[in-house]
């Protein structure tokens, strides 16, 4: 599976048509202790920018590092105005960061792209002795209103990879052993890790729904056989459920969290 480059042609509907990061994330990080306004970030799988901005309006410096060229080169095209966002051609697995220089590391929908390892030994390396790591999904709903269990029934209809590749596969196993420290249990009942989650909602009318499903790398795009009719099929749903020309997708912003040291 190409992880790096599989959404190189999406890259116009990800910035347009993805879902931002709650302001309350910020707000809770402040209020545990983890984030002041003069923490430097290390925002993990970057993408387009759309975690990074999140820390770049609460004035912290922060490096986005992103191995995607076209996902990297939007960031820097959208970010242009904070003097305060650094790009970085790097993976997880090697970030290019100095040693113990980041206070808090962020991944935005990106994690169970990495190698679970080699990332958590290069976290542990560029991480100061008390900073911490926040892993953070916006989480869609599949089953709270018929629309959402229409639409996920949708996408499993023309899906190419989606069970494969859905961060749902990660599990409290891996998170617990991501965040065990050194001679800490990883066994059954033992939480090395806390989780917070935040609403969040996306209000789309035709186009945007459909640019929101051509954002997903595991969906049909142009040229594909099935796209015609996966589009046809699109419309179909929005117009069974749109109310005044919108529909709604409603996530949890799930952060995960904890010192790694």
């Amino acid at each position: 599976m190409d992880t790096l480059n599989r959404f190189s042609n999406r890259v116009e509907n990800y910035v347009k048509y993805r879902p931002a990061y709650p302001v309350e994330i910020i707000l809770f990080l402040k209020e545990e202790g983890i984030l002041t306004s003069q923490s430097v970030i290390a925002d993990i799988g970057s993408g387009t920018g759309i975690s990074a901005e999140l820390f770049l309006k609460n004035g912290n410096v922060v490096y986005g590092v992103e191995p995607n060229k076209e996902m990297r080169d939007a960031a820097q095209k959208i970010l242009k105005t904070y003097t305060n966002f650094c790009s970085i051609n790097a993976t997880a697995e090697g970030t290019m960061l100095p040693t113990e220089e980041i206070d808090l590391i962020i991944v935005g929908q990106a994690f169970h792209w990495f190698d679970k390892q080699k990332s958590k030994i290069e976290f542990e390396r560029i991480l100061k002795p008390e900073g911490y790591v926040v892993l953070m999904w916006n989480d869609r709903r599949t089953d709270s209103t018929s629309f959402l269990q229409a639409y996920e029934a949708f996408i499993k209809k023309f899906a190419i990879d989606y069970l494969e590749v859905n961060h749902k596969n990660i599990d409290d196993v891996i998170f617990n052993d991501f965040f065990a420290r050194p001679n800490e249990e990883t066994g059954l009942g033992k939480k090395n890790y806390k989780m917070r989650s935040f609403d969040n909602f996306q209000y789309f009318d035709l186009d945007g729904l459909k640019g929101r499903i051509l954002s997903s790398s595991y969906m049909p795009d142009q040229g594909h056989k099935n796209f015609d009719n996966m589009m046809h099929e699109l419309e179909n749903l929005f117009n069974s459920f749109q109310e005044k020309g919108k529909v709604t997708i409603e996530y949890d912003t799930k952060i995960y969290y904890e010192k790694l040291k």
